[in-house]
């Protein structure tokens, strides 16, 4: 793909674009830190009989724009706003998802595209954690599902991702001090230059669950919802049947009998999951837990206050 935004986009002519502008219905937008459980829970949704999706996380679909991507110097980090979602970049992304849309029977979108008036299209990566206001603008109609982790174990895990070498995003940081450069960048990240691992892990989650949680704050209540990554373990059917309630994705016979059973291990994980497995890391994890406690205060808050809604 090319990282301009100039010229016709290949692949589709220019007489579908006004089509593609109404094709998105309500997009389901996954927010959540790395690491936190959004690729068990993007596996899991994908499955709805009446969902779309790119098969995977947007990366290439979105930062092939040179002016969205870090590498380009003409942004930073993974911080976008709507100022960035310009008309021109709103409908180059939206054909460029298009053209990579498959359904859960691995049907291709372009296949079918001239029969398809609309259709529900999830979307997937932590990144979207920094750009909420950025797909709102593209996707004014979306709703997002806010999934969240508790920090002692979520940062364990980026920890891990970090050692792993396997989630290298910016090999060649300009101005970094540090090893290659994992997962999502988060506005203020020149800060972390030789610092401890634990310490970047848990500016990152707090960085995510920070700005997820001040820019969700700025939309209607009824366009968003939260969900605790250890709920969704705990009570799989319950909470799967709660998301499709609110996104209208169709809970069927499928779906459903995907989510009886313990979900299955997402593609993404490292090791079985386990939970104490944070204190693999514990002497870090304890170290920097004074760093993320308001931003965990804040994730406790909104559980208890999902807890309270649901009662009434």
């Amino acid at each position: 793909m090319r990282s301009s935004t100039s010229g016709p986009d290949p692949g589709f002519q220019s007489s579908a674009v006004p089509e593609f502008e109404t094709l998105f219905d309500r997009p389901v937008i996954i927010v959540a830190a790395p690491r936190s459980g959004s690729t068990l829970l993007f596996e899991t949704l994908a499955e709805a009989a009446n969902v779309w999706t790119i098969r995977g996380e947007s990366h290439h679909i979105i930062e092939s724009l040179a002016q969205l991507n870090p590498n380009s110097g003409r942004v930073d980090c993974n911080r976008l706003d709507a100022s960035q979602a310009s008309p021109e970049v709103a409908a180059i992304l939206r054909r460029r998802f298009a053209r990579f849309l498959r359904d859960r029977s691995g049907r291709e979108f372009l296949h079918v595209f001239r029969g398809l008036r609309q259709l529900r299209f999830l979307e997937k990566t932590p990144k979207n954690a920094l750009r909420i206001p950025f797909m709102d603008a593209i996707f004014p109609d979306a709703l997002f599902v806010f999934l969240f982790r508790d920090a002692r174990a979520n940062i364990s895990s980026m920890m891990e991702a970090w050692r792993s070498g396997r989630w290298v995003t910016y090999p060649r940081l300009r101005g970094w001090q540090g090893p290659p450069w994992s997962l999502l960048l988060p506005p203020g990240w020149q800060s972390l230059s030789g610092k401890p691992l634990e310490q970047i892990c848990a500016f990152q989650w707090n960085r995510a669950n920070q700005i997820a949680l001040d820019d969700l704050a700025g939309l209607p209540r009824h366009r968003w919802i939260a969900i605790d990554y250890q709920d969704l373990l705990d009570r799989p059917t319950d909470e799967v049947r709660r998301l499709c309630d609110f996104t209208g994705l169709e809970m069927d016979t499928h779906l459903a009998s995907r989510v009886q059973n313990p979900l299955p291990l997402s593609r993404m994980t490292q090791t079985v999951p386990a939970a104490d497995k944070w204190r693999r890391n514990e002497p870090e994890i304890l170290s920097i837990l004074s760093l993320v406690e308001d931003t965990q205060q804040r994730l406790s808050e909104l559980t208890a206050a999902d807890a309270v809604a649901r009662e009434q």
